[in-house]
């Protein structure tokens, strides 16, 4: 018997590239299955119930969200089962797999997209014919001799969980900090053959598609057909979610995106820096002025929910540097401004600025940059501190009123304000519940910007009402001294900084 499995981060998230692998099986489908198990269920519980099915072969996707949990599984299951044979493929082992202790528990590792590799190996593994090399290096595809998996998502998939899609694989773009830049360019599926495939999941009920593309819209031929094929299918349930470039909105698109309704598109758009300086480092090549004016547009003309990306980390970018990005693109309006702390994907070219940047990285997943040359590791945590806060408080949109008043001319200073406060004054990132976020977003108001307390309550007010939490708004309207809330060493540091 063959297991495909990974821990996923969550249950809501299907995981395509198993369907792939199963659906490449020929005919040993009928001999294999797939497993899908998530990072919070404990690792022994998992290797119990891979191995009461006495598989002859297990193969895992790793990915650098997973690797962790997935080393504890794989040695606990060699551990009781040394005979069954283990598989390991992703992203996560496709490099420097001769440097990690999952690689070398694991009978055979699996580089590059998987899809046919991983069949041929466990034909020959069950044909008595193991490859004598350890690590297997996975031939060019043609996405053509691909099967497609989409049937392989279940009832209970397109009920309670993201339908994953691929229209297209690679990217044309050579970015360093991401593995794309290692493809050649970017190979789209058959587009009818595709086209085909997503109606049969709408027939059966599907209605959130989630486009895992580098670059949706790089074809504009292709996007256009792709849309009007939902537009055809639009109901009240339909959601679409994309990752796009953010300089390559022609005009025919722009039309086009002005007939979805509320409610149906999400366009995941990486800005990552407007610094020209750290862009051409990376080799990201991006016209500013002309994602900055698409933004907007977006965000006047469509009802396309935005939500932007900015990478924090990067080499030669300082604390000012980044903070100018963030304030260029807060101006844009996007919906959410995701912020990311650079990570050292395996593989990824940005490794190259090591020593010139001095790049210091957690040597363990996710592998976040702790330093840079420019960015000593106390400004890091500041800015994780921030883009958690920043989570809670501007993405969620529970202060979409008083968020302005918040963040002022000067939203990036403003908000790392904020963030020392809550930290100083609580110790946490997590765990603060919806109404004690309030009472300290306010009380770290009448601290920091006293000259606008009264304008951010009455907003906050609003907001607060809007939320339909129990209970008053009164206490925002108390000093800091009278809060019941707060402990003493709060109280005390908020009388600190109120006379500073």
């Amino acid at each position: 018997m063959i297991i495909l499995t990974t821990l996923n981060a969550k249950y809501i998230h299907a995981s395509l590239g198993l369907r792939y692998l199963y659906a490449n099986l020929e005919e040993l489908q009928t001999q294999a299955e797939v497993r899908e198990y998530t990072i919070n269920t404990r690792p022994i519980d998992i290797a119990e119930k891979l191995l009461q099915a006495s598989p002859k072969i297990i193969g895992f996707g790793i990915y650098i969200w997973n690797c962790r949990e997935t080393l504890a599984v794989i040695s606990q299951i060699k551990a009781v089962s040394p005979d069954t044979t283990i598989v390991v493929g992703g992203p996560e082992v496709s490099y420097e797999s001769d440097k990690q202790e999952l690689c070398q528990l694991a009978d055979y590792v699996i580089t590059g997209a998987a899809d046919k590799s991983f069949y041929q190996l466990c034909k020959s593994i069950l044909s008595n014919r193991p490859p004598i090399e350890k690590v297997l290096k996975s031939k060019p595809l043609q996405l053509v001799d691909l099967n497609l998996p989409y049937d392989l998502y279940s009832e209970e998939d397109l009920k309670q969980r993201i339908m994953y899609i691929e229209a297209s694989r690679g990217c044309p773009f050579k970015c360093e900090f991401c593995l794309s830049a290692l493809d050649k360019t970017s190979y789209p599926f058959e587009l009818e053959r595709f086209l085909k495939a997503m109606d049969k999941l709408y027939q059966r009920g599907a209605r959130h598609f989630k486009f895992v593309d580098r670059t949706f819209n790089l074809k504009i031929k292709t996007t256009l057909q792709i849309l009007d094929f939902f537009l055809e299918r639009m109901n009240d349930d339909l959601f679409l979610h994309f990752e796009v470039i953010p300089d390559h909105l022609p005009e025919k698109l722009k039309e086009k995106l002005t007939l979805f309704p509320p409610g149906t598109l999400q366009f995941e758009v990486g800005i990552q820096t407007f610094n020209q300086e750290v862009q051409s480092l990376i080799s990201r090549k991006q016209n500013n002025q002309k994602s900055k004016e698409n933004l907007l547009w977006l965000r006047e003309n469509t009802n396309a929910h935005i939500h932007a990306d900015l990478i924090f980390g990067l080499p030669g970018e300082t604390l000012n540097t980044f903070a100018d990005s963030f304030d260029q693109l807060y101006q844009c309006k996007p919906h959410e401004i995701q912020m990311g702390i650079l990570k050292r994907l395996r593989g990824s070219p940005i490794i190259r600025h090591t020593q010139a940047f001095d790049l210091r990285f957690d040597p363990l997943p996710p592998y976040s940059i702790l330093s840079t040359s420019t960015v000593d590791f106390f400004t890091m945590q500041r800015v994780n501190r921030f883009a958690r806060y920043w989570d809670m408080i501007a993405n969620s949109g529970r202060f979409t009123n008083s968020l302005p008043y918040l963040l002022g001319t000067n939203p990036f200073e403003r908000f790392l304000l904020l963030t020392d406060w809550l930290f100083e004054n609580t110790g946490q990132t997590h765990k603060i519940n919806l109404k004690r976020l309030y009472e300290l977003v306010a009380l770290a108001c009448q601290s920091l910007f006293e000259e606008q307390y009264e304008l951010l309550v009455n907003a906050m007010q609003s907001d607060y009402e809007r939320s339909k939490l129990k209970g008053s708004f009164k206490l925002l309207q108390l000093d800091a001294n009278q809060s019941p809330m707060l402990s003493n060493k709060v109280k005390h540091s908020s009388r600190q900084q109120r006379h500073q």
